[in-house]
């Protein structure tokens, strides 16, 4: 997850800085950068210029699974964010404003915010159109970009999949102009049976380097998810199996046999380390990705192999603390990592990560609905007490005998 929202940021940069070099050169302004205006009803109090959409979605859709009923005003946010043709940017900060030619779409946005609003229900229109948006930006080899217009690459292309999948589509009949289909565009990015070093056989890559794909941790974990025709809510697995590599020679490639290949791979490099690995800018030795492991424990759940992912499910019930803290989207994955692993997502490494996940955005009905009860109860026993002190007073007319009731308890619940 960090790898990808990484690249849409500097997907994003580069296309936002065209023609801006002129101005990049010249004396810095003394003035300091104004601190970003966090919009009523979005998770997270970090600047949501590139992942307002992305966080907001993964909030609502972890909140829906774990049973809580989101604020009104959280899902009014996601849903005003889609433009008129469908699509979501990144983030608008002024959502009234029509999207144009400028708007910067975002497939990876829009792939997740249609997975939020079709399991809120009740958006059927906006996912239609979000769905249909979708489809229009398909490139000819079958597959998506993160800028629509740019060349195809496999996170996206895998995101767009599962999207479509948790719609209701089906990815193998959803077709570019040129007659690609969604799972051909996904199976270009497979590294197969000539792959060297043989470790990444199996593995997704990202994009082509000087005509060669490698190994990416992010691009894999998602084409499991998009292989399998799953969404992002993974229901844990009747049956466990243990992960294979892919099997070589490879015979007619299918999306399901390259998802099983995939979560081989996945399950092979978590055995080195327990979790997965990144070099990131200005380190020497790798670090711990524990975005990326959280994703490949919910790919190897829904490729049915609990057992290959136990190890890496345990790291990040000890590790993730930091990594989440306040982060919506951090938060929001680990939820459902808990629902694709059948553990409680109330106490995930000794933390709450439902109350942790609320406590970043509005308050959820649940709240509301408790305190309603609150209410309700209150005065229900207001009630009580009035009809007893009648009675009380009857007594004391009749017996000479001055009793007063007047307790009364008061919960909070929120």
């Amino acid at each position: 997850m960090n790898v990808r929202r990484s690249a849409a940021a500097l997907a994003a940069s580069a296309v936002l800085c065209v023609g801006a070099a002129p101005a990049a050169l010249a004396a810095p302004s003394p003035s300091a950068p104004a601190a970003p205006v966090i919009p009523s009803g979005l998770f997270g109090k970090k600047d949501p210029t590139y992942d307002g959409v992305w966080r907001q979605s993964f909030a609502l859709l972890a909140q829906q699974t774990a049973g809580v009923k989101p604020a009104k005003e959280a899902v009014a946010w996601l849903a005003g964010q889609q433009c008129a043709n469908g699509g979501f940017a990144s983030f608008r900060a002024d959502a009234s404003a029509a999207c144009d030619d400028k708007t910067m779409y975002d497939t990876n946005a829009t792939s997740m915010a249609v997975q939020a609003l079709k399991a809120l229900g009740g958006q059927d229109a906006a996912v239609k159109k979000g769905v249909d948006w979708l489809k229009s930006v398909q490139n000819e080899d079958g597959g998506w970009a993160f800028v629509p217009g740019t060349p195809s690459e496999g996170s996206s292309t895998s995101l767009v999949i599962s999207a479509l999948a948790a719609a209701g589509e089906k990815p193998a009949e959803v077709k570019s102009k040129e007659g690609k289909s969604a799972y051909e565009g996904l199976l270009a990015f497979q590294l197969g049976c000539a792959a060297e070093p043989a470790a990444d056989r199996g593995a997704f890559g990202y994009q082509p380097a000087e005509g060669k794909l490698a190994a990416n941790a992010d691009a894999t974990a998602a084409a499991v998810l998009a292989g399998l025709g799953q969404g992002s809510v993974v229901a844990p697995a009747a049956t466990d199996t243990p992960a294979a590599a892919l099997a070589c020679p490879a015979g007619a490639a299918d999306p399901a046999g390259a998802a099983q290949g995939a979560a081989g791979h996945l399950a092979e490099t978590l055995k080195k380390d327990g979790h997965l690995t990144a070099v990131t800018p200005g380190a020497d030795q790798p670090t711990a990705d524990t975005g990326n492991t959280a994703d490949a424990v919910i790919a190897l759940a829904a490729a049915g192999h609990k057992q290959s992912a136990a190890g890496a499910l345990e790291w990040l019930k000890a590790n993730s603390a930091e990594w989440s803290k306040d982060s919506p989207a951090a938060l929001g994955t680990l939820v459902l990592v808990a629902h694709a692993t059948g553990t409680d997502p109330k106490s995930f490494g000794g933390t709450d990560l439902v109350t942790a996940l609320n406590a970043t955005g509005p308050a959820p009905q649940t709240g509301d609905a408790a305190a309603s009860k609150s209410e309700k109860a209150e005065s229900d026993t207001d009630s009580n007490a009035n009809v007893w002190w009648i009675v009380g007073a009857g007594l004391a007319a009749g017996m000479g005998i001055g009793f007063l009731l007047s307790s009364r308890r008061k919960k909070n619940q929120l």
